[in-house]
């Protein structure tokens, strides 16, 4: 069941003015990825260099790439043991194309 979020979407570089709070939609994790609802979330310098350019990405792109939260829902995988209500930490690099789905590798 698909899930409408708040995040920070950036349609271009710059400022602190092209962070935009934005309803985003998480749809249902796929085989091998997890739906985490964050309790926490890091912005840190690194995401001024990636808002501004210095660092720049595929556009558009949501801000920030560290949470904790609770795992919501879980993708079939014979090789995962995520269990729904687990908690979860989550670091990755580089800005995230799709907020709330983690896949191997990111977490």
């Amino acid at each position: 069941m698909s899930q409408t979020v708040k995040a920070v979407k950036l349609s271009s570089f710059g400022g602190p003015e092209v962070m935009k709070l934005v309803d985003v939609t998480v749809g249902d994790p796929g085989p091998g990825q997890a739906r985490v609802r964050h309790h926490a979330i890091g912005l840190n310098f690194i995401d001024i260099y990636q808002r501004s350019g210095v660092y720049p990405n595929a556009l558009p792109a949501v801000l920030g790439m560290e949470g904790a939260g609770v795992v919501e829902a879980a993708g079939p995988s014979p090789t995962s043991s995520l269990v729904i209500g687990s908690l979860m930490r989550i670091i990755r690099w580089g800005l995230m194309r799709s907020p709330g789905l983690c896949r191997p590798g990111s977490w």
